[in-house]
């Protein structure tokens, strides 16, 4: 099971949680230094806003929302201590009770793509599956950052002129 699953499932007070240990594969999802034909080719993570606000379950929607505001996001990734994503939340799920949890206005199941995906692999997906933006995690659903689909369109588009 990921990371993320696992440490959802702590958070609904399941006591015995277990997930997958990582390997060779792991070690290029994670974005670690690689060798060979492949290392110079750009990831995700290459193009990921690192900087995207986050938040925790427990906060409420009120401080979030100035948070996301303040920064002209139009998303928040909900994390747990260990950075692991939970869930992401819209700008527009947080109109409710300013003092309601995030919890109950989260996306409990964003797309998520692993920081060695090439962005050649992207603009396809994107199109195909109508999303503007994807949540870049290591493989144990740690966040790196936010990726915007259009940047990689343009930057394919960019890199081919």
């Amino acid at each position: 099971m990921s990371a993320r699953a696992a440490s959802r499932l702590e958070t609904l007070r399941f006591r015995q949680v277990y997930r997958y240990q990582p390997g060779k594969a792991d070690w290029f999802a994670a974005g670690l230094p690689r060798e060979g034909t492949e290392a110079h080719t750009p990831g995700v993570a290459d193009m990921a806003r690192r900087d995207v606000p986050t938040c925790r379950l427990e906060e409420r929607v009120g401080a979030v929302h100035d948070r996301v505001r303040e920064g002209s996001w139009d998303v928040c990734g909900v994390v747990n201590e260990q950075g692991v994503v939970l869930g992401l939340v819209r700008v527009e799920a947080l109109g409710v009770d300013p003092d309601s949890p995030v919890e109950d206005v989260m996306q409990p199941a964003p797309v998520t793509f692993r920081p060695n995906l090439g962005l050649g692999e992207m603009p396809e997906y994107g199109t195909k599956q109508q999303i503007p933006r994807a949540l870049v995690t290591t493989s144990d659903g740690v966040l790196v950052g936010l990726l915007w689909i259009e940047d990689v369109d343009g930057h394919q588009t960019h890199a081919r002129s």
